[in-house]
């Protein structure tokens, strides 16, 4: 990790411990292109994967990102902000805070303009230009709810058949995108591999 980020992680842990269960923060190191830290973590990321932020183009004065909402791997919508940290004129990673906004949005409407983002506000493209975790949650979501299912208790057979679904929509071409998978439908990444290989095996109808 680049060393003018250790200070940083109180912060993260910090953020997290006072909205916890609700926040998550997650750091990136640009140097190493990877995550280094993750505070209250509900993403199922894990440390060292890689960040995939290196087609951000960060404008020089521009310091945070968002707000803007994404999905996680379980349906449950998310507000999130993204800080670029910087060495003198060096940007030298990104801290990200993800809310929980799903039980605000069940519980109270009044709740909503602060929970949502703003009319007319849209994805930083930069930021998600490369970033498969996002296209395999919205794929996920969509899938399961199309068909009245929720992820958390797919049987085996619907497991089967979403990963067969995901790969050809190309969901696998992310790297360490089948360890991603396997996390948020609760299957060893051997069963992922050999749903895979039936799922190529099978004839065209």
């Amino acid at each position: 990790m680049t060393p003018e980020l250790a200070p940083y992680l109180p912060v993260c842990d910090a953020v997290a411990l006072l909205f916890r269960p609700h926040a998550e923060v997650v750091l990136h190191d640009l140097g190493s292109q990877s995550v280094v830290h993750i505070a209250g973590n509900f993403s199922q990321r894990v440390l060292g994967e890689p960040s995939l932020l290196d087609e951000i183009g960060f404008d020089p004065n521009e310091t945070i990102i968002g707000p803007y909402e994404k999905v996680n791997w379980d349906g449950r919508r998310l507000k999130s902000i993204s800080i670029v940290l910087s060495a003198g004129s060096k940007a030298i990673g990104v801290l990200c805070i993800n809310v929980d906004v799903s039980q605000f949005h069940a519980l109270m409407q009044t709740l909503s303009a602060l929970a949502t983002v703003p009319a007319g506000v849209e994805k930083p493209q930069a930021l998600f230009k490369e970033d498969w975790h996002e296209r395999i949650n919205e794929f996920v979501q969509q899938w399961t709810q199309s068909r009245g299912l929720a992820v958390t208790s797919l049987s085996r057979a619907e497991k089967r058949e979403l990963v067969a679904d995901l790969a050809a929509n190309g969901a696998f071409g992310g790297r360490n995108a089948a360890a991603y998978i396997s996390r948020i439908l609760g299957l060893a990444r051997a069963t992922v591999y050999n749903y895979l290989n039936q799922a190529n095996e099978t004839p065209d109808a």
